[in-house]
């Protein structure tokens, strides 16, 4: 599968299906339902789009995130979550997956906490500019003009591994105070 070349973003959060609907409308923007669609089918139809920018509301990390906010409330096991980004990474390697360039993430400050810590933290985490939280009504252009620059995200074999170790309204801590040491 050829690399998708344009901005990719993924829209998480209850709205989702209207931001899609609005920048539909937008010139340049290809705008993909792919929720509950098969990763390997999502991949191929995002890398396929051949637009500027590609919104989409399918996140090749739903199933990590539930993984790793069930571990954490309880519900399931360490097992569990590291099947799930087992799982993951193979997907990424075989192209069946795409990290998204940004998630817009709506109305976070709604979302449960374990979510907020979830988007904010663990992933946010990993790269913090990449994580936009989109709070209120605003038009789906100015939210696309208004993402910014930043490195890419990280391979995701360098951090899904350790993600088990990443504990709720602690995660980024540890690194911000040996930050601050040096």
């Amino acid at each position: 599968m050829d690399a998708p070349t344009g901005t990719i973003v993924a829209v998480v959060g209850p709205g989702a299906d209207d931001v899609l609907a609005s920048v539909d409308a937008l010139g340049g923007v290809s705008a993909l339902a792919l929720r509950g669609s098969e990763p390997a089918i999502a991949s191929h139809r995002i890398a396929a789009a051949g637009t500027p920018w590609v919104v989409h509301d399918a996140d090749p990390l739903e199933h990590v995130a539930a993984a790793w906010i069930e571990l954490f409330e309880e519900r399931s096991t360490l097992g569990a979550l590291e099947a799930e980004i087992g799982d993951a990474l193979a997907r990424f390697a075989r192209g069946d997956a795409l990290m998204p360039d940004y998630y817009l993430v709506l109305e976070p400050d709604d979302a449960p906490e374990i979510w907020r810590h979830w988007w904010c933290g663990a992933l946010g985490h990993r790269a913090p500019r990449r994580v936009v939280p989109v709070k209120g009504e605003g038009t789906a252009g100015r939210m696309l003009r208004a993402l910014p620059s930043s490195r890419p995200w990280p391979d995701p074999a360098s951090w899904l591994p350790g993600l088990s170790m990443q504990i709720p309204d602690r995660v980024g801590l540890r690194d911000r105070e040996f930050d601050r040491r040096e």
